[in-house]
């Protein structure tokens, strides 16, 4: 018998090769990083030049606030404009530019083997731009993650790299670009986990670190330099606070459950609408001119508002005009297929809700339109990690981040128990794909051969003829069986098949034995301390459903694993998690 296991010296040598491409792909994510913060850049750049061109008739750069214009009741056709020209783009250049992004990175990388195309790396962002610019009350976060993942698929795209490989670039890409936008490398990295790797491997860990961290030390040259909204806070952080912040998370969790639950029935609404999609971003704009004319603020980004809102300089009324308009102007907005992103919004929304409640909580109002930030990006997004340190480095006041982490968690408790998916997942779940957001540990990676396998299994004896053989696969329970010598060792495993095949050829050696038979077969074997996982992929490749285990030292069968086996030890892996005795 020839025994095909891998070897130990072929193990190292691939063990060896993955190192060698994780390097490999951490140097390519220098490149990937630094062209992502490029892509932040431009964004933001384009974004100022197209507010400019739309709220005040002049090509510049330079910053701008909306609530400035003087248009009066003309300010209702702007929205309608910039909407109406992303609606052609979609058309007529990539649907994929629809949408807030971040659903169409994951539905890439879960289903698209990581590939994007050019046209989504140049019309994302351009689109997004005039969006925005044009009073579109959305964020710039979720078309750089689009962009910086665009950039890092195209880079892998040029060299033959597997799909897990490209994977881990695009992320790399979309987590460098939300660096560089908001300054933010640590919620970055915890975005890329919960939400766009869908793994924690070294291979993919190390690479979208390096690139996270190129984009961070290119910010202070390209765009500015420390938090994006530098405040502190002064709280006393003890059992009553932290209690608050969780009760506060309960309500902003209750609040992104409502805001996904209404952004998913307005799509509705524009899906049964008898018009072309290219059309609904201008009649969706319409709110938004609307919603502009009560109060300017809840056009565009809006990050000014996100600054007043955590200096506590907001007035009362501007926060609830903010918490109620922005919300419907945002919902219709995003619903009518626009191209923006959700996290600016969600982060105004959540900091209102607890500005206004705060306004009656110990602390200050800006403290706890603090946590509601994190709380109801937590809840939205299904990311209470991400959404906890994401609101501590924007500000820099990582002492808040025990209450921000409450406010998270509080968020997340109430989100999944209201609603079954994420306001990101649902989107794709819309188009027959089910995406899981729960990590956890394979059973099969961590038991061994030797605690599954059936112990002592039925044996044929090696000098046992295929004749003989034959007559008692007539009647056999299983459909193969291993073959040993008179010590007990392995000699080859003989299955039905192999009956029926020698029971059909006119010159089989039906005397010979089975040992005699079986002496040159390949077959794969494993020890009793080979993990369970690597059994199930020797059971993939070679086709077999049984695999001998046996005494790496005398070569003696000690046991077999089946497939039956594997569906075992998954029934019990479930039966320990749910059943309680």
């Amino acid at each position: 018998m020839k025994n095909f296991a891998t070897p130990p010296t072929h193990r190292r040598l691939a063990d060896h090769s993955a190192d060698l491409r994780m390097l490999m792909l951490a140097a390519a994510a220098v490149i990937v990083g630094t062209g992502s913060a490029m892509g932040a850049w431009l964004l933001l750049r384009a974004i100022a030049i197209a507010t400019n061109l739309f709220w005040f008739g002049r090509f510049s750069a330079g910053p701008s606030e909306i609530s400035d214009n003087g248009l009066g009741l003309w300010l209702v056709a702007i929205p309608i404009i910039g909407s109406l020209i992303v609606g052609l783009m979609a058309r007529y250049g990539s649907d994929k530019i629809r949408g807030h992004g971040i659903p169409e990175a994951i539905e890439a990388i879960l289903y698209g083997e990581s590939r994007l195309s050019p046209k989504v790396a140049l019309l994302k962002p351009l689109s997004s731009a005039i969006s925005i610019g044009s009073g579109g009350p959305f964020g710039a976060e979720g078309p750089i993650i689009m962009t910086g993942g665009a950039i890092g698929s195209l880079f892998a795209q040029q060299f033959d790299l597997s799909a897990a490989e490209r994977k881990t670039l695009l992320v790399a890409g979309a987590a460098a670009g939300m660096t560089a936008i908001f300054g933010t490398p640590v919620a970055a990295l915890l975005l890329a986990i919960e939400v766009l790797l869908f793994e924690w491997k070294p291979r993919s860990f190390v690479p979208v670190v390096v690139a996270t961290l190129s984009a961070f030390l290119w910010r202070p040259l390209l765009i500015d330099s420390g938090p994006l909204f530098p405040v502190m806070h002064h709280a006393l952080l003890g059992p009553a606070t932290i209690a608050i912040a969780l009760a506060m998370g309960a309500l902003a969790g209750c609040q992104a459950s409502l805001l996904s639950i209404l952004l998913y029935r307005v799509e509705d609404m524009f899906g049964r609408l008898p018009l072309h999609w290219m059309w609904w971003p201008a009649i969706g704009a319409v709110a938004v001119g609307i919603g502009g004319l009560i109060d300017a603020h809840v056009l565009g980004a809006g990050y000014e508002s996100i600054r007043a809102l955590l200096d506590g300089s907001m007035a009362l009324r501007v926060a609830l005009i903010l918490l109620v308009v922005k919300a419907a102007v945002w919902l219709i907005a995003l619903g009518s297929g626009t191209s923006g992103g959700v996290l600016a919004p969600l982060l105004m929304l959540g900091g209102a809700l607890g500005f206004v409640i705060g306004h009656f909580l110990p602390g200050g109002s800006a403290l706890w339109a603090l946590v509601g930030m994190a709380g109801t990006m937590s809840g939205a997004m299904r990311a209470p990690l991400t959404a906890a340190l994401f609101a501590a480095e924007l500000t820099g006041d990582f002492a808040m981040l025990p209450l921000t982490i409450a406010g998270s968690v509080g968020a997340y408790a109430v989100s999944v128990l209201l609603i079954r998916r994420s306001i990101l997942t649902e989107k794709i779940a819309r188009r027959g794909r089910h995406v899981l957001q729960e990590y956890s540990v394979d059973p099969l990676d961590f038991l061994l051969a030797g605690q599954v396998m059936s112990p002592d299994p039925e044996t044929l004896p090696g000098g046992l003829s295929l004749a003989e053989a034959i007559n008692f696969f007539a009647t056999a329970k299983h459909r193969s069986y291993p073959v040993v010598d008179a010590e007990g060792r392995l000699i080859g495993l003989v299955s039905r098949s192999d009956a029926l095949r020698w029971q059909m050829e006119d010159n089989a050696p039906l005397k010979a034995s089975l040992a005699e038979v079986l002496s040159d077969v390949s077959l794969p074997v494993a020890t009793p301390q080979k993990p369970v996982s690597q059994i199930a992929d020797m059971m993939v490749d070679s086709g077999i459903g049984r695999i001998p285990v046996v005494d790496p030292a005398t070569s003696r069968l000690v046991g077999i694993l089946s497939r039956q086996d594997l569906l075992k030890v998954r029934h019990v892996h479930r039966a320990s998690e749910w059943k309680r005795r």
